[in-house]
């Protein structure tokens, strides 16, 4: 009697904790399913989220990317707006170049564009970087006179004078000997330029403005800015003359009387 309590005992205490276990494994169960339907969601609703950000990119890249060639092709319709358009695109190259080798800025540069120059030049657009033939934006808007854009670039950006143009010369040699006064006058002043820079024939800005031009009265004004600024009147270049040498030679009596005046 007392073995058969024992064994109902025993009976009773197995059926319970296999009651308690089959109990704790639904609820298990029940967890993991519940953790997994919720991941689930997440996961979804990350993906989502990601799908949407990368069309919302893509959109906004789309809106602002260019084709290569456009700001180019702007500058050369003189489109100001299109121009300023463009260059909202922070992404976009500013200096690309054309089959010539010229920037943006030399095309605005070479057109007088002032206010489209202006636009690029505040954009970063290299003023020293040069084409095929060795103009560069700084060098050409010095030597063609284009004096509003070259007073721009002096004040926003550094020229670099190691850089010349394919006669060796910088910008102040040719701006005298075209007769741009002002042009001369602004380099002066800037202080940057060599005064008695001396190109692949020897000239300097002052023999240049002597031998090479007239003697008329444009000319005999830009010799004394030169004189007056420090220009070295005795320099010779590869003949071996000097200012005076061709002012007398040619006859501009005028011209010597000014060299003549300055020691």
């Amino acid at each position: 009697m007392k073995i058969f309590r024992v064994f109902l005992l025993s009976s009773i205490l197995v059926f319970i904790f296999s009651g308690c276990q089959e109990q704790d494994d639904q609820s298990n169960q029940t967890t993991k399913e519940s953790l997994s339907m919720n991941t689930e969601k997440s996961t979804a609703k990350e993906s989502e989220t990601t799908i949407e950000e990368t069309q919302s990119t893509t959109q906004t890249e789309n809106s602002q990317v260019f084709p290569a060639g456009s700001l180019i092709q702007a500058v050369t319709n003189n489109d100001y707006d299109q121009v300023q358009i463009i260059l909202q695109d922070k992404s976009y190259v500013v200096d690309e170049t054309n089959a010539q080798g010229e920037t943006p800025l030399l095309i605005a540069t070479h057109e007088n564009y002032i206010e489209i120059a202006k636009l690029l030049i505040d954009a970063d657009a290299d003023i020293n970087q040069q084409d095929q033939i060795s103009d560069s934006p700084y060098l050409y808007a010095g030597a063609q006179g284009k004096t509003e854009i070259l007073a721009y670039m002096l004040e926003k950006q550094v020229p670099d004078q190691r850089k010349v143009n394919r006669y060796g010369g910088n910008a102040l040699i040719p701006a005298a000997e075209k007769g741009h006064l002002e042009n001369v006058k602004l380099l002066l002043n800037d202080g940057r330029v060599d005064i008695n820079h001396q190109n692949n024939f020897g000239y300097t800005a002052l023999i240049e403005a002597v031998g090479l031009r007239d003697g008329s009265e444009i000319y005999q004004e830009i010799i004394k800015v030169l004189l007056n600024a420090g220009a070295e009147k005795d320099l010779r270049d590869n003949t071996g003359r000097t200012a005076t040498d061709y002012a007398n030679q040619l006859g501009y009596v005028e011209m010597a009387k000014i060299l003549n005046s300055y020691n």
